[in-house]
C-alpha cells in the first residue's frame, strides 16, 4: 500500500490530506499559511510524525522547475530539498488549477450547480477558473477521449473594463499596482474588497470594510447598497472573464467556476449579471450560447484532483 500526502497550497490556506493507492482524500485539514514558515514545516505539522512514500503538492503559482515561489504569500521552496526533508520517494508539484481541473470529471451532479445549460461538445476543450486569494485558470483538452490539462496564468492578463464604471475603477487601481492591473486584482478576495472601496469613493459613500467578508456581510444584510453593487460588479467581471477564456480556446466543452470564494458567496453571486457579461461578446456572443456554465459546489476539490493526478515526472 502506497500512502500519498496531498496538499492544496494557496495564498492564504494550506489544505492537506492523505490518500492510499490512488484513493480519495481523507483526514483533510486546513492550516493557515501565516502560521508556518514554509511548506515543509506545514507538511510536518499535518503529518505529526506519520510516514508517507510520495506526495502531490498543488501550488498557487507557476510550476517550471525546482524552485517554487508563491505568488500571493512569502513561501518558497526547492522541490528536491522538500522531497529529501520529508523523506519522500517521489514529490510531484503541479499548479493548483491543474488539480482543480483534474477533479472535474470525478464529481457527481450533486457537486455541481448549472448556472447556464448548454450543449457541451465532448471532444472540445473546457475551461476551469476560480477566484480566491488570486485567480486560478486551467484548460482541459479532450481530443481523442484522453484529457490533457494545460496550466495557465490567465489571471495575470491585463484587466479589460467593459463599461465606463469599470474603466474608472481601473484608473483608480493603476497607481496601487505600478500601472499594470491584472484581472486577479479585481477577481479575487482582495479584489472584491478593492472594488467595494473604489465604488465607495466614486459614489461618495465610503464603506466600512476591512476584508472581503465585510463586503459580503453588508451586502447580505442589505445594510450597504455600495457593497451590494460591488457584488454585482464582481459577478459581471467574473462572467466577462469566463467568456474571454471560453473564446480564447473555443472551450465548447463548458466553463467551470471553482473555488471556495464563489461557493461561499451563495446567492450573492449574481447569476444574471454573470451570464449577461459572459454573452456580451459582440459579433461572437452567439458562439457562446451553447457553452454551459457550471459552478463547482464540492469543497476541497484541489485535494480530490491531487489524489487523482498521475505524475509524469518525478523529482530527485
Amino acid at each position: 500500500m502506497t500512502r500519498r500526502l496531498l496538499a492544496d497550497l494557496g495564498g492564504t490556506n494550506a489544505r492537506f490530506a492523505l490518500s492510499e493507492d490512488g484513493g480519495p482524500p481523507r483526514e483533510e485539514r486546513k492550516l493557515a499559511v501565516a502560521d508556518h514558515p514554509g511548506v515543509v514545516a506545514a507538511a510536518r505539522a499535518y503529518l505529526e510524525g506519520r510516514h508517507v512514500e510520495e506526495a502531490v503538492f498543488a501550488v498557487a503559482t507557476p510550476v517550471g522547475g525546482d524552485a517554487i515561489t508563491f505568488t500571493n504569500n512569502d513561501w518558497h521552496f526547492s522541490v528536491r530539498e522538500a522531497q529529501r526533508a520529508l523523506g519522500l520517494e517521489r514529490l510531484t508539484v503541479i499548479n493548483d488549477f491543474v488539480a482543480q481541473a483534474a477533479a472535474i470529471g470525478l464529481m457527481s451532479a450533486e457537486d455541481l450547480r448549472v448556472l447556464k445549460p448548454g450543449q457541451p461538445q465532448p471532444e472540445r476543450p473546457l475551461v476551469v477558473l476560480g477566484p480566491g486569494t488570486g485567480l486560478g485558470v486551467a484548460f482541459v483538452l479532450r481530443e481523442g477521449g484522453v484529457p490533457h490539462i494545460l496550466p495557465s496564468e490567465g489571471g495575470h492578463a491585463s484587466f479589460a473594463p467593459q463599461d465606463a464604471l469599470q474603466a474608472e475603477i481601473l484608473q483608480r487601481m493603476r497607481p496601487l499596482h505600478g500601472g499594470h492591473v491584472s484581472t486577479e486584482r479585481l477577481l479575487s478576495g482582495p479584489g472584491l474588497l478593492q472594488i467595494a472601496r473604489s465604488l465607495g469613493e466614486i459614489r461618495g459613500r465610503p464603506v466600512p470594510v476591512e476584508n472581503p467578508a465585510d463586503v459580503s456581510r453588508l451586502a447580505a444584510s442589505g445594510g450597504d447598497p455600495v457593497c451590494a453593487e460591488a457584488l454585482r460588479l464582481f459577478s459581471a467581471i467574473l462572467g466577462a472573464t469566463a467568456g474571454n477564456l471560453a473564446l480564447t480556446l473555443l472551450a465548447e466543452g463548458g466553463v467551470y467556476l471553482a473555488g471556495g470564494l464563489c461557493r461561499n458567496l451563495g446567492p450573492l453571486l449574481d447569476r444574471e449579471a454573470l451570464l449577461a457579461a459572459f454573452h456580451a461578446k459582440g459579433r461572437f456572443g452567439g458562439l457562446l450560447e451553447a457553452v454551459p456554465v457550471v459552478q463547482v459546489l464540492r469543497p476541497h476539490t484541489g485535494l480530490l484532483g491531487a489524489a487523482a493526478y498521475r505524475p509524469r515526472l518525478t523529482a530527485g
